[in-house]
């Protein structure tokens, strides 16, 4: 009986064994806690890397990023992949890196993650068995290795590399990889860096991060690219977001209990992965505080336009004055670049041509051809009613923030190039403007200074009221 015991005490303990350095398989099973089916979005990113070269999991705090891509980084690296996977496969060895901030987050999270808790090689995503000798040790930092070597099926090893941000972009130089996981957004010359190390063998880069330096130039193109694939137009890069609400094991208690923890400027960033607005936000409105479904714009209130102008990119936006309630809806916009000013004009035009505008002033300086401003040709041949803006910079931009903070400017949900350069309108640190994609915001703060001494009604015709007042007769249209 007793070596009964003692052998189904052995077996258990063989159990917990494989269990601990196996752990690869606690992670998108078929049933449990962590099944596939319950994180959908997780296997989209995996399958996306058929396709896409670049991808990048933007998303909240707690859903489990860094585990989706150290998890990819395992199948890759060993090339045992599950029978579920949809994904990039690579049928030989690979040369990798894991990359975080520095080399104390880098240890923590992804080597932890990788190879297990100091003390415990072997039980983490990579399977124990498979790690060849001992990893090389980083010099200067505690429990932290530099590389180790990855058995993988086809019998030859794979190299794994553990880097840090802190290192500078040039200690990214120089080799060439098939993967890089890139671990909380990186600096643009590392992001460069890394590109280049994989073109050469179509490599894959992975990154996943929170977005909390704001809509960054990593960022913005990753947001660029996620709007053209929506638009059916090709991309390179793949990007897609995750909330808490893509994370089933948190529970609503957790989410609550977190979110009241989080300064209100950063919780959408950690809690659905849409980029924080940070001190340097020139407007830092929640959007969905001013955002409006469109409506029927009333005929009797008055619009107009501001008009931002230039080569690269010339924009309009057309507003309605609700003077009753004193609310202005930003309810059309208009953005193109590289066209002449015909262009813009017939597209200003069109359908209300009888809406007054407001130009940036200097318009009238710029030299369009044969020493004629832009400003006179707009209005001259191109016959668009237009008077130069009141300029003032910081009372416009002033003005805009009062307005949009005590709900006296709202806009129309279908003005999206507006809200995203609202939401990277910013100052750098000298306190100063970044004129970059911001022609929508100077032609909103052209129209908030202007807009009220030029706006007018829509023209009726002449047997309106009969049409409209018929029998009531017309001692009730004063406010018309």
């Amino acid at each position: 009986m007793k070596n009964i015991e003692e052998e189904l005490f052995s077996l258990l303990q063989e159990k917990e064994r494989r269990k601990k350095y196996n752990k690869i398989k606690d992670f998108f099973p078929d049933k449990g806690e962590f099944r596939r089916e319950l994180y959908k979005k997780h296997l989209y990113f995996f399958e996306a890397g058929k396709l896409y070269q670049e991808r990048a999991l933007i998303a909240a705090n707690r859903v489990g990023k860094s585990v989706t891509s150290m998890c990819e980084l395992s199948y890759h690296l060993t090339g045992l992949y599950p029978d579920w996977w949809k994904g990039h496969v690579f049928d030989e060895p690979i040369d990798s890196w894991a990359a975080g901030k520095t080399s104390e987050t880098t240890r923590d999270i992804l080597q932890e993650l990788l190879l297990g808790k100091a003390g415990e090689l072997g039980t983490g995503l990579i399977p124990g068995g498979l790690i060849i000798g001992d990893p090389t040790r980083k010099i200067g930092v505690p429990n932290a290795y530099a590389d180790v070597f990855i058995r993988h099926k086809s019998g030859g090893r794979s190299f794994l590399g553990f880097k840090s941000y802190i290192q500078g972009f040039e200690s990214f130089q120089g080799t060439v990889k098939h993967v890089i996981c890139l671990d909380e957004e990186c600096p643009m010359d590392i992001y460069a860096e890394c590109l280049l190390r994989t073109m050469t063998v179509s490599g894959l880069m992975l990154c996943t991060f929170t977005p909390l330096l704001g809509m960054s130039h990593l960022v913005k193109d990753f947001f660029k690219a996620n709007k053209a694939f929506k638009e059916g137009r090709q991309v390179n890069k793949f990007m897609i977001q995750l909330t808490w609400d893509d994370a089933p094991h948190l529970s609503e208690h957790e989410k609550k209990r977190l979110l009241e923890s989080i300064p209100p400027y950063q919780r959408k960033a950690r809690s659905k992965g849409i980029p924080q607005l940070g001190s340097g936000v020139i407007y830092p409105i929640d959007e969905e505080d001013i955002k409006v479904k469109p409506f029927e714009i009333p005929h009797y209130w008055p619009r107009g336009y501001g008009l931002d102008v230039g080569w690269n990119r010339t924009a309009a936006i057309w507003g309605a004055w609700d003077r009753e309630n004193n609310i202005w809806y930003l309810y059309r916009e208009y953005y193109m670049g590289q066209e002449k000013p015909v262009v813009h004009a017939a597209a200003i035009n069109s359908p209300d041509k009888w809406i007054p505008g407001c130009i940036d002033p200097k318009s009238d300086n710029v030299s369009s051809k044969d020493g004629q401003s832009l400003l006179a040709e707009y209005t001259g041949v191109l016959e668009l009613d237009l008077i130069p803006a009141d300029n003032t910079v910081e009372a416009g931009i002033l003005r805009t923030y009062n307005m949009l903070s005590t709900s006296r400017l709202k806009i129309f949900n279908t003005c999206q190039i507006w809200f995203e350069e609202q939401r990277i309108y910013r100052r750098d640190h000298n306190g100063k403007i970044v004129k970059d994609d911001d022609h929508l915001m100077d032609a909103t703060r052209y129209l908030m200074m202007t807009g009220p001494d030029i706006a007018i009604t829509e023209p009726v015709e002449d047997d309106y009221y009969d049409k409209v007042i018929g029998k009531q007769g017309r001692s009730d249209v004063g406010g018309y």
